[in-house]
């Protein structure tokens, strides 16, 4: 059962022949974002962008606002997901970037209500779904009157066919890949992208297997068998808990941890339960400006309680920046403690970019413990 949730509402405008202003609201009880953006109605462009926050966790999350403008200039064409993921979720705030892909949807629809609207009007006997049938979003509209209309973006699209059994995915040589930091929706309210999809793309990327960390949400061990049934794959859980010193990625503890945790409870429990904890992306935010700016050295970042407790750091993650991830991994050094990977994934796109390789074979929970425990692994990156 979903402990809380996230609600995302858009409207779509059009204020100009050729713009059509999109406003996007993300709210749940912690965060609460809005975004405007002005999209070209004939090429899908961004020509503007701006964001508020109403809440946020750290006191990072401000300068997000400072980050959104490398967004203009972005179209709705190929690659558009991975660039807003890359450059907004990694340089500014993924929440801002799941907000502006929904956004893009919903101008991208609009244009197409819009467009079928004239056309209807130039040929009152053409459907919808004729015109659906045909449209591109780079085609040329017909001429007729401009209107200001709202519209609701549709249900994103059906899943896409099933890929191959996991047997006749390619494997490295003397180990497993896995994916050990993935979030799916709507277990996890900031993510977009169901868990079936999600499973579908690291197929096809050749990832071994994935674990799903949603926020304080434990999958049960029937929907596990049912979702490696179905696709053949190497299904883990884990979960990630909010703690009064961030996130920390535990596998091994089959509890519902609701709200915020003491992390030194949490660790109680973890041990009892045989577990395994991990630091999760442990500087996110706290070098957008550099290490040595805000005086931060990395004997001193050792010395945070929250590595007292853990043990490995997460030193590959997906929604970090390089930097980020380099302080992490010198953490890590410094405290002789191992590094993980994992992608942090949220949305679609983004699976398996950084992972773990595991130098045994992984088959279920107890396996992947037992082999973080012995230290039979690195932290990878598996694409781009």
């Amino acid at each position: 059962m979903l402990k809380y949730l996230r609600n995302k509402t858009m409207s779509v405008d059009r204020t100009a022949p050729d713009e059509l202003t999109v406003f996007g609201v993300l709210d749940d009880d912690l965060y609460g974002v809005e975004m405007t953006a002005v999209f070209s109605q004939s090429a899908l462009e961004i020509l503007s962008v701006s964001g508020k926050w109403h809440r946020y966790t750290t006191p990072e999350c401000p300068r997000a606002l400072d980050m959104l403008q490398p967004a203009v200039g972005m179209r709705l064409e190929p690659g558009f997901r991975a660039r807003v993921a890359k450059v907004i979720g990694r340089g500014a705030c993924r929440h801002f970037a799941n907000l502006l892909l929904e956004m893009g949807h919903a101008a991208k629809n609009a244009k197409m209500a819009i467009e079928y609207q004239e056309a209807a009007a130039l040929d009152p006997g053409l459907s919808l779904e004729a015109f659906i049938a045909d449209w591109r979003p780079d085609q040329a509209p017909p001429k007729a009157a401009a209107q200001s209309i709202h519209v609701k973006a549709p249900a994103p699209p059906q899943p896409a066919p099933e890929t191959p059994p996991l047997a006749d995915a390619p494997r490295p040589s003397g180990g497993m890949v896995i994916d050990l930091h993935v979030h799916t929706a709507p277990a996890s309210p900031c993510a977009s992208a169901p868990i079936d999809e999600i499973i579908r793309e690291a197929k096809d990327l050749g990832v071994h297997g994935m674990v799903v960390t949603d926020h304080n949400y434990v999958w049960t061990s029937d929907d596990i068998k049912r979702l490696r049934d179905k696709h053949g794959f190497l299904l883990l859980r884990g979960n990630e808990v909010i703690t009064d010193q961030g996130d920390v990625l535990v596998y091994g503890l089959e509890r519902d941890i609701k709200g915020v945790i003491r992390i030194a409870d949490l660790r109680a429990q973890v041990i009892e339960a045989k577990g395994f904890m991990v630091m999760a992306h442990p500087f996110r935010g706290f070098l957008i400006t550099g290490a040595e700016q805000m005086g931060l050295s990395v004997e001193q970042a050792a010395q945070r309680e929250m590595f007292k407790h853990v043990d490995a750091i997460e030193v590959l993650n997906g929604k970090v920046t390089p930097d980020e991830n380099g302080f992490a991994a010198k953490v890590a050094d410094a405290l002789s403690l191992p590094g993980t990977g994992g992608s942090d994934c949220h949305e679609m796109g983004t699976i398996g970019c950084y992972a773990t390789e595991f130098t045994v074979d992984i088959n279920s929970e107890a396996d992947l413990v037992q082999a973080l425990h012995a230290g039979s692994y690195r932290p990878v990156r598996f694409r781009d």
